[in-house]
Formats: C-alpha cells, sequence, structure tokens
C-alpha cells in the first residue's frame, strides 16, 4: 500500500526529479490557493500571481491520477476481459488491479507477479494509462509554466502569505493528504488494507 499511495499521489514523496517535482508543485498552487482564499487576497507564488487559469490547469493534471488509476482499473473490475487478468479473487484482486493501473499511470507500468498484463485488453488499457500519466499531466503542467513565466513579478506585501516556513508545509501537507485522502482511501480499504487485517486472521488469498 505504501508504494501504490506514493504513485497516487504522483511520487511527491519518493520518485522522479521531473516528475516529483511538478507533481509537488500542482500541490503548492493548491495549497496557495486555499491560502489565499483563506486570507482574501490573490494567491502568490514566487513573486508571481496564481490566477483561474493556472488553477483550472492544475486542476486537470491533478484529476488525470485517478482517471488513469481509478477510472480505467474500475473498468477491468467491471469487464469479463480485464477480470480475466486478474488471478486472486477478493481484495488482492483488488490490489493487483489498483497496482498495474497506478504504475502505469504514474511510473513505469510494473505489475504483481500473479497479474497477467499481456492481453489485448490489459495491453490497450494500460497503454492509455500510461497516455494519460505522461501527456495529460505533463501539458498542463508546461502550460502552467508558459503563463507563469510570461507574468510580471509582484513585489511581496504585508498580505502576501509566505511560502517559505513551517506554517506553509503545515498547510501543504494537509491539503496533500485530503486529497489523496478523499480520493484514493476509499479503494485502499478495499484493497490493501482489508487483505492485511484478513491476514492477521489467518486468510490468504
Amino acid at each position: 500500500m505504501v508504494a501504490l499511495v506514493n504513485m497516487m499521489l504522483g511520487e511527491i514523496i519518493v520518485g522522479g526529479v521531473g516528475a516529483g517535482l511538478y507533481g509537488m508543485l500542482l500541490f503548492v498552487i493548491l495549497a496557495v490557493l486555499i491560502a489565499g482564499l483563506m486570507v482574501g487576497r490573490t494567491p502568490e507564488y514566487l513573486g508571481k500571481k496564481i490566477e483561474a487559469k493556472e488553477i483550472k490547469l492544475a486542476m486537470i493534471a491533478i484529476l488525470m491520477l485517478p482517471l488513469g488509476i481509478l477510472g480505467l482499473g474500475a473498468l477491468s473490475t467491471a469487464l469479463p476481459a480485464g477480470l480475466a487478468s486478474v488471478q486472486d479473487g477478493g481484495p488482492h484482486g483488488l490490489s493487483e488491479i489498483l497496482y498495474a493501473y497506478g504504475s502505469a499511470t504514474a511510473n513505469n507500468g510494473s505489475a504483481f507477479a500473479g497479474f497477467g498484463a499481456n492481453t489485448v485488453y490489459q495491453n490497450t488499457m494500460l497503454g492509455l494509462a500510461m497516455l494519460i500519466g505522461r501527456f495529460f499531466i505533463i501539458l498542463p503542467v508546461l502550460a502552467i509554466a508558459g503563463t507563469m513565466a510570461a507574468k510580471q513579478p509582484v513585489p511581496p506585501s504585508a498580505g502576501t502569505f509566505p511560502t517559505h516556513g513551517g506554517l506553509f508545509v503545515g498547510l501543504l501537507t494537509a491539503i496533500i493528504l485530503v486529497v489523496g485522502g478523499l480520493t484514493f482511501f476509499p479503494v485502499l480499504a478495499l484493497g490493501p488494507i482489508v487483505e492485511h487485517l484478513l491476514l492477521g486472521t489467518g486468510t490468504l488469498f
């Protein structure tokens, strides 16, 4: 589950320099928006104002991970062609699907040993997950970079929310946990968490 959570959050904890950095920057934009709403000011980051265009692009990028992992993974739990690739039943079977689509969307496309990924259906859907995870996240991030580069810096004022202290780190951490928790915790509870609890009773899959 720990590896799954890391991929589901965009590898912002441990991951590649590029993917982890721009994944964290998406959450930073969301955090400065929340901070701006709390103090009643237009959010700013690194001296540049964050406006509606950047927020929309950031939300598109953030929503691509649930689309690839939960959306395409749900199809594999509902369609016979998808279920045919699952070796084990119960929560472990769900974990197999989650890991395959989580890894395809966020990482390098690995899968559990028992998951039959080499089928026409899985090759197509996992390839689509990789497409979503690469381009549909990177393109909005590049668009954000372009709009931010074109803006003139704004000097900090008394109402500017500082983004370099412990308060902002705490807010950013809370945003990541809330967004990740609300998005992925229900399916994790049905897969790896239930499996772990059942292992304590001696139930194996």
